[in-house]
């Protein structure tokens, strides 16, 4: 069984013209790292021209779908009858998109298939990681 999951989508670009620009973007989930999940955008999707990945919690994504969520770098909110809006917080701006609702519930339904909410910790390498923050002693 694998034990992560990337699932295509189509993310359009909030933009101030009024045609918002469709950018490819895939959402990932790795059993390995149980409450977190990302979001990555290709090189030519992005203004500095490198891929550029967003990491941020399960339950974040999730609880978006329904009201405003997050107060950090990463902010989740739904937008209309179908669409749910991902803002990134940065130094140079804010980034927001706007992804099809339909598309983020499957990706998480898949998640759950893969991880149940409220099981995460089952899967959590507590010495791999403990190690490594030891620096492998």
């Amino acid at each position: 069984m694998s034990t992560v999951i990337e699932q295509s989508v189509q993310a359009r670009m909030v933009a101030s013209a009024p045609q918002m620009e469709t950018l490819p973007a895939v959402l990932s989930y790795d059993r390995r790292d149980p409450f977190a999940v990302r979001m990555v955008f290709p090189a030519p999707a992005t203004l500095e021209g490198t891929e550029v990945s967003w990491e941020f919690a399960r339950e974040l994504l999730a609880a978006g779908l329904d009201t405003p969520a997050g107060v950090g770098d990463v902010r989740v909110r739904p937008f209309g009858y179908d669409r749910t809006v991902l803002e990134f917080h940065a130094a140079e701006g804010i980034a927001m998109v706007h992804v099809r609702t339909a598309e983020v519930r499957r990706f998480l339904r898949r998640a759950q298939g893969l991880v149940p909410a409220g099981d995460e910790f089952r899967f959590l390498d507590l010495d791999g990681s403990l190690t490594e923050l030891l620096g492998g002693s």
